[in-house]
Protein backbone atom coordinates (compact mmCIF):
# COMPACT_ATOMS: atom_id res chain seq x y z
CA UNK A 1 0.00 0.00 0.00
CA UNK A 2 2.86 2.23 1.09
CA UNK A 3 4.22 2.54 -2.79
CA UNK A 4 1.08 3.55 -4.73
CA UNK A 5 2.08 7.23 -4.18
CA UNK A 6 5.49 6.29 -5.26
CA UNK A 7 3.91 5.11 -8.31
CA UNK A 8 1.31 7.80 -9.23
CA UNK A 9 4.49 10.56 -8.34
CA UNK A 10 6.41 8.43 -10.91
CA UNK A 11 4.21 7.67 -14.07
CA UNK A 12 3.55 11.68 -13.35
CA UNK A 13 6.46 12.60 -14.45
CA UNK A 14 6.67 10.26 -16.77
CA UNK A 15 3.38 12.08 -18.23
CA UNK A 16 5.02 15.70 -17.33
CA UNK A 17 8.03 14.40 -19.39
CA UNK A 18 7.41 12.64 -21.85
CA UNK A 19 4.74 14.64 -23.63
CA UNK A 20 6.16 17.28 -24.38
CA UNK A 21 9.22 16.11 -26.18
CA UNK A 22 6.31 14.27 -28.75
CA UNK A 23 4.47 17.15 -29.03
CA UNK A 24 8.01 19.03 -29.89
CA UNK A 25 8.58 16.55 -32.73
CA UNK A 26 5.54 16.78 -33.94
CA UNK A 27 5.99 20.53 -35.13
CA UNK A 28 8.92 19.96 -36.51
CA UNK A 29 8.64 17.74 -39.29
CA UNK A 30 8.52 19.57 -42.82
CA UNK A 31 9.06 19.21 -46.56
CA UNK A 32 11.74 21.02 -47.84
CA UNK A 33 13.65 21.60 -50.98
CA UNK A 34 10.14 21.08 -52.91
CA UNK A 35 10.27 21.87 -56.58
CA UNK A 36 7.87 21.69 -59.20
CA UNK A 37 8.91 21.52 -62.74
CA UNK A 38 7.48 19.75 -66.18
CA UNK A 39 8.71 17.30 -68.57
CA UNK A 40 7.47 17.21 -72.15
CA UNK A 41 3.86 15.47 -70.91
CA UNK A 42 3.77 16.09 -67.69
CA UNK A 43 4.02 18.43 -64.42
CA UNK A 44 7.00 16.75 -61.57
CA UNK A 45 6.99 17.32 -58.13
CA UNK A 46 10.19 16.40 -56.24
CA UNK A 47 10.61 16.99 -52.40
CA UNK A 48 12.21 15.76 -49.01
CA UNK A 49 10.60 15.08 -45.40
CA UNK A 50 13.17 15.86 -42.95
CA UNK A 51 13.83 16.65 -39.32
CA UNK A 52 12.21 13.66 -37.13
CA UNK A 53 13.58 11.17 -34.62
CA UNK A 54 14.64 8.65 -37.48
CA UNK A 55 16.77 7.12 -34.44
CA UNK A 56 13.24 5.79 -32.66
CA UNK A 57 12.24 4.33 -36.53
CA UNK A 58 15.20 2.69 -36.43
CA UNK A 59 14.68 0.57 -33.41
CA UNK A 60 10.88 -0.27 -34.21
CA UNK A 61 12.23 -1.52 -38.02
CA UNK A 62 14.62 -3.57 -36.23
CA UNK A 63 12.55 -5.33 -34.28
CA UNK A 64 10.21 -6.10 -37.01
CA UNK A 65 7.67 -3.06 -37.43
CA UNK A 66 7.86 -1.49 -41.16
CA UNK A 67 7.85 1.95 -41.81
CA UNK A 68 5.27 3.47 -43.74
CA UNK A 69 5.51 6.78 -45.39
CA UNK A 70 2.20 8.04 -46.58
CA UNK A 71 2.37 11.26 -49.10
CA UNK A 72 -1.05 13.11 -49.62
CA UNK A 73 -0.76 15.89 -53.26
CA UNK A 74 -3.66 17.89 -54.40
CA UNK A 75 -3.67 19.99 -57.27
CA UNK A 76 -6.06 22.76 -57.97
CA UNK A 77 -6.78 25.61 -60.65
CA UNK A 78 -7.50 28.55 -58.39
CA UNK A 79 -9.59 31.28 -60.05
CA UNK A 80 -10.97 34.92 -58.39
CA UNK A 81 -14.73 34.97 -57.28
CA UNK A 82 -15.38 31.35 -58.20
CA UNK A 83 -14.33 27.86 -55.83
CA UNK A 84 -11.15 26.42 -56.86
CA UNK A 85 -11.19 23.65 -59.41
CA UNK A 86 -9.29 20.71 -58.17
CA UNK A 87 -7.92 19.04 -61.07
CA UNK A 88 -6.31 15.77 -59.15
CA UNK A 89 -5.51 14.27 -55.70
CA UNK A 90 -3.12 11.52 -55.41
CA UNK A 91 -2.26 9.02 -52.03
CA UNK A 92 1.14 7.02 -52.27
CA UNK A 93 2.62 5.11 -49.77
CA UNK A 94 6.68 4.35 -49.19
CA UNK A 95 7.66 1.32 -47.15
CA UNK A 96 10.56 0.31 -45.73
CA UNK A 97 11.10 -3.07 -44.12
CA UNK A 98 14.29 -4.84 -42.57
CA UNK A 99 15.25 -8.37 -43.37
CA UNK A 100 17.46 -9.65 -40.16
CA UNK A 101 18.39 -12.66 -42.33
CA UNK A 102 19.69 -11.07 -44.99
CA UNK A 103 20.72 -7.82 -42.89
CA UNK A 104 19.12 -5.85 -46.06
CA UNK A 105 16.77 -2.88 -45.41
CA UNK A 106 13.95 -2.76 -48.34
CA UNK A 107 12.15 0.13 -49.89
CA UNK A 108 8.91 -0.26 -51.55
CA UNK A 109 7.90 3.15 -53.63
CA UNK A 110 4.18 2.80 -54.41
CA UNK A 111 3.68 5.84 -57.03
CA UNK A 112 6.77 3.77 -58.71
CA UNK A 113 4.69 0.38 -59.32
CA UNK A 114 5.55 -0.87 -55.57
CA UNK A 115 9.18 -0.86 -57.36
CA UNK A 116 11.33 -2.60 -54.41
CA UNK A 117 14.83 -1.23 -53.77
CA UNK A 118 17.59 -3.07 -51.75
CA UNK A 119 20.23 -1.22 -49.17
CA UNK A 120 22.83 -2.41 -46.88
CA UNK A 121 22.58 0.78 -44.76
CA UNK A 122 19.35 2.67 -42.89
CA UNK A 123 20.70 6.01 -43.66
CA UNK A 124 20.82 4.97 -47.69
CA UNK A 125 17.19 3.54 -47.27
CA UNK A 126 15.85 6.14 -45.28
CA UNK A 127 17.06 8.55 -47.68
CA UNK A 128 15.04 7.34 -50.36
CA UNK A 129 11.99 6.70 -48.34
CA UNK A 130 11.92 10.76 -47.32
CA UNK A 131 12.29 11.69 -50.94
CA UNK A 132 9.18 12.45 -53.40
CA UNK A 133 11.55 11.95 -56.60
CA UNK A 134 9.55 13.35 -60.15
CA UNK A 135 6.16 12.00 -58.87
CA UNK A 136 4.18 12.75 -61.95
CA UNK A 137 1.56 14.99 -60.68
CA UNK A 138 -0.80 15.57 -63.96
CA UNK A 139 -0.55 15.61 -67.69
CA UNK A 140 0.60 18.65 -68.80
CA UNK A 141 -2.49 19.03 -71.43
CA UNK A 142 -4.59 19.07 -68.92
CA UNK A 143 -3.65 22.44 -67.60
CA UNK A 144 -4.72 26.25 -69.31
CA UNK A 145 -2.22 28.25 -70.19
CA UNK A 146 -1.96 31.73 -68.42
CA UNK A 147 -3.92 30.05 -65.32
CA UNK A 148 -3.02 29.92 -61.53
CA UNK A 149 -2.52 27.05 -59.46
CA UNK A 150 -2.10 25.35 -56.51
CA UNK A 151 -0.30 22.53 -55.25
CA UNK A 152 -0.98 21.08 -51.62
CA UNK A 153 1.12 18.12 -50.58
CA UNK A 154 1.37 16.60 -47.07
CA UNK A 155 3.32 13.51 -45.24
CA UNK A 156 1.94 11.28 -42.78
CA UNK A 157 4.74 9.22 -40.44
CA UNK A 158 2.58 6.21 -38.36
CA UNK A 159 4.31 3.65 -37.13
CA UNK A 160 4.99 1.52 -33.59
CA UNK A 161 1.95 0.83 -32.05
CA UNK A 162 0.86 -0.98 -29.16
CA UNK A 163 -0.43 -4.47 -30.15
CA UNK A 164 -3.98 -5.98 -30.39
CA UNK A 165 -5.31 -1.79 -30.30
CA UNK A 166 -3.78 -1.41 -27.09
CA UNK A 167 -3.12 2.21 -27.73
CA UNK A 168 -6.24 3.13 -27.55
CA UNK A 169 -6.34 2.02 -24.01
CA UNK A 170 -3.30 3.03 -23.10
CA UNK A 171 -2.58 6.64 -25.57
CA UNK A 172 0.69 7.75 -24.16
CA UNK A 173 2.13 4.77 -24.81
CA UNK A 174 1.90 5.11 -28.68
CA UNK A 175 4.86 5.85 -29.61
CA UNK A 176 5.05 7.63 -32.89
CA UNK A 177 1.89 9.41 -35.39
CA UNK A 178 3.83 12.54 -36.61
CA UNK A 179 2.01 14.82 -39.99
CA UNK A 180 3.39 17.21 -41.36
CA UNK A 181 1.37 20.28 -42.07
CA UNK A 182 -0.11 20.70 -45.51
CA UNK A 183 2.00 22.88 -47.61
CA UNK A 184 1.09 24.89 -50.52
CA UNK A 185 3.35 26.06 -53.69
CA UNK A 186 1.12 28.47 -55.91
CA UNK A 187 2.38 28.48 -59.72
CA UNK A 188 1.23 29.75 -62.91
CA UNK A 189 1.25 27.87 -65.88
Amino acid sequence: MRHYPLILVLFTLFLCTGQPAIAKSLHEVQFRDITITTSNTHLLLFGIVSNYNSDTMEKALHSGIPMKFTFYVELFRTRNNWPDDELMTKKFTHTLKYDALKEQYQVELEENKNKTTIFTTFAEALELMNEINGLKVIELDRLLPDNSYELQIKAELYEKTLPMNLHYVIPFLSFWDIATDWHTIEFTY
